[in-house]
């Protein structure tokens, strides 16, 4: 059984619907993100960067005693090689995945959340930052748009990178983009958002938030506010 810390952002959704792919029975631990609950010291032994989501696989690829896994793109690469699924195992195959998680790792995901903040979370509006963010977004927006020009998913065939990207264009109205200007990720993401697998791992937890947003007045302090923590 696999123990999945989560809430449901973007990031936590990534594994939910990787999770329902492979048809992996799991514990849900709610991490209450805007209570600070991935703070807790207990947590921090299993992500040491306070984030969310993470893992906890008692039965671990190769045996032995459980192991614990944070980071959203390394979560992905740890199940599907332990389950022989949604990563090629030739090399050119498979590198073209992880390079395509990768850029979601540290482009893709990172350029909406800081749009997402700077449209949305800050109460003195800093249309500098909100402009560079909305034009970095629409920059990757066109460089998925172009990889998807000639292929049905991100890599070719379906895989976590397809798995990681989505839940990140699933906001997008958000973010300041128009789906319409981007006509090949527009059929990719309306393709994914059909698949019966994707959809459930979308919803998985939606019924914490009551309608609500993710971020709220009370739970920017403890989202924004944290510093180092010392001794």
């Amino acid at each position: 059984m696999i123990d999945l810390y989560y809430w449901p952002t973007p990031n936590g959704c990534k594994i939910t619907i990787l999770l329902h792919e492979l048809e992996l029975p799991y514990n849900l631990v709610p991490l209450n993100i805007g209570a600070g609950d991935q703070f807790k010291p207990d947590y921090a032994k299993i992500s040491p960067n306070g984030r969310m989501p993470a893992i906890v696989d008692h039965a671990p690829h190769g045996g032995g005693d459980p192991i614990a896994i944070f980071e959203s793109g390394a979560i992905m690469l740890y199940l599907a090689e332990k389950h022989d699924r949604f990563l090629p195992e030739e090399v050119r195959a498979r590198y073209d995945v992880v390079q395509w998680l990768m850029w979601q790792m540290a482009g893709l995901g990172p350029m909406c959340g800081q749009a997402h903040h700077f449209r949305q979370y800050v109460n003195s509006p800093v249309p500098y930052a909100a402009d560079r963010y909305t034009k970095e977004v629409n920059r990757l927006y066109g460089v998925l748009d172009t990889r998807l020009a000639d292929r049905e998913y991100v890599a070719g065939e379906y895989s976590i990178a397809d798995m990681a990207c989505w839940p990140w264009i699933k906001p997008y109205k958000l973010q300041g983009q128009d789906l319409e200007e981007f006509p090949h990720l527009k059929r990719w993401f309306l393709m994914l958002s059909k698949m019966p697998k994707v959809r459930e791992g979308w919803n998985v937890g939606r019924e914490w938030l009551n309608g609500g947003p993710v971020v709220t007045e009370d739970s920017k302090a403890v989202l924004f506010g944290q510093t180092a923590m010392r001794g």
